[in-house]
């Protein structure tokens, strides 16, 4: 069995750490393209399914009664979740409250004391 200096086996540790590390960001990225693209073909049906039933409710009543808009309405706050989903923005539990969270839960424990 060869036997390797301890600078080489270094080197393919470094190498292969290395290796993962890219294989990691290339996942992840891949992952947010694949999520990206959900959302803008959720908006995409979005407009078009919306704007062919505002095109039929115009044909059919002239928009005396905008039914449409239910439609509209209902699909929307589903987008509007799915893009808060998407684009990471959450009013309540955002980058500021989980560093503050952090911070409070290795300050308990460097304390002592439990936390919830």
């Amino acid at each position: 069995m060869p036997s390797h200096p301890d600078s080489y086996r270094e080197g393919i540790k470094s190498n292969t750490m290395e290796f993962n590390k890219n294989e990691i960001k290339y996942i992840k990225a891949k992952e947010r393209v694949e999520e990206l693209k959900k959302f803008y073909g959720n908006l995409t049906s979005y407009i078009l399914v919306i704007s062919a039933l505002a095109g039929i409710n115009y044909w059919t009543n002239e928009w005396r009664y905008m039914w449409f808009l239910w439609a509209a309405f209902g699909w929307g706050i589903g987008l509007f979740f799915h893009a808060m989903n998407t684009f990471k923005w959450n009013p309540f539990f955002g980058k500021d409250w989980e560093e503050r969270k952090i911070k409070e839960i290795i300050e308990k424990e460097n304390n002592g004391t439990k936390w919830r």
